[in-house]
């Protein structure tokens, strides 16, 4: 194997798993590389967050301080790629590990946001949604629901909780009818992740992985670069073999 260019055109039905090095160029920081975010704060877990008041008030006193970056971050070349190859047809499906729902704004449609998007804020009492950026203009010290008084919490999957059954079922689904996945930005050591990579081996779909530095998952992997996702991925559509676009478009086709 030459490329990940050659490695995507010998898929017909790609799948693609990703992970927070496909938004750390956003200016999302990821979890463990220094400098990531549990160098700086101890993850909360779902459970305390559900007992605790006062785990709930810290929480939302760093969410409210993070919350701007967040909602600043825009698709880099990383996005705007794998929605290429969506368009161009060479992506089926697309599993993602982040939150930030970048795919979904780079213009990728089959994607399955597999810890939840933290765009919005959800009543674990009546369900009831909320946008996450109304809850910050509210600014309360601790968010409750306007209609029932009940806890609110962030869509996204805490440490300590499932992801939601019918979200693996439906990933897994999409896998088993994969001939090759691609994993960009994600080093594996979650269980949530890696056992998509599992699954691809045992049933011998072809695996390539992009990631700086070492995964879980290197030694099932057919291919592997080191290099940032989106300097792998921008190569990719330069190759230009079955993009519908060219590498002389490159500039138009990431903003």
């Amino acid at each position: 194997m030459n490329s990940l260019a050659e490695f995507i055109d010998r898929s017909e039905r790609l799948v693609a798993l990703t992970g927070a090095g496909c938004s750390t160029e956003s200016g999302i920081p990821d979890y463990r590389s220094p400098g990531g975010a549990w160098t700086q704060h101890k993850p909360v877990y779902y459970q305390d967050f559900i007992r605790s008041e006062d785990v709930r008030r810290s929480y939302w006193a760093r969410s409210y301080q993070a919350w701007p970056r967040f909602a600043a971050a825009r698709p880099n070349a990383a996005h705007h790629a794998f929605a290429e190859l969506e368009r161009s047809g060479r992506l089926d499906f697309l599993i993602t590990q982040n939150v930030d729902a970048l795919h979904r704004q780079a213009g990728n449609t089959r994607v399955l946001e597999l810890h939840g998007c933290n765009q919005t804020v959800v009543c674990l009492q009546c369900r009831t949604a909320f946008a996450r950026a109304d809850i910050q203009r509210r600014g309360e010290e601790i968010p409750a629901c306007e209609d029932c008084g009940g806890v609110l919490k962030p869509n996204v999957v805490f440490f300590g909780e499932n992801v939601p059954r019918e979200k693996v079922s439906l990933a897994m689904e999409h896998l088993d009818a994969a001939d090759a996945l691609l994993v960009a930005g994600s080093s594996l050591i979650a269980w949530s992740g890696f056992r998509f990579v599992q699954r691809a081996a045992e049933r011998n779909i072809p695996i390539a992985i992009v990631n700086i530095g070492p995964t879980r998952a290197d030694a099932l992997a057919a291919f592997k670069i080191e290099k940032k996702c989106s300097e792998a991925l921008l190569e990719v559509i330069a190759d230009g073999r079955w993009s519908a676009h060219t590498a002389a478009s490159a500039s138009q086709i990431f903003p």
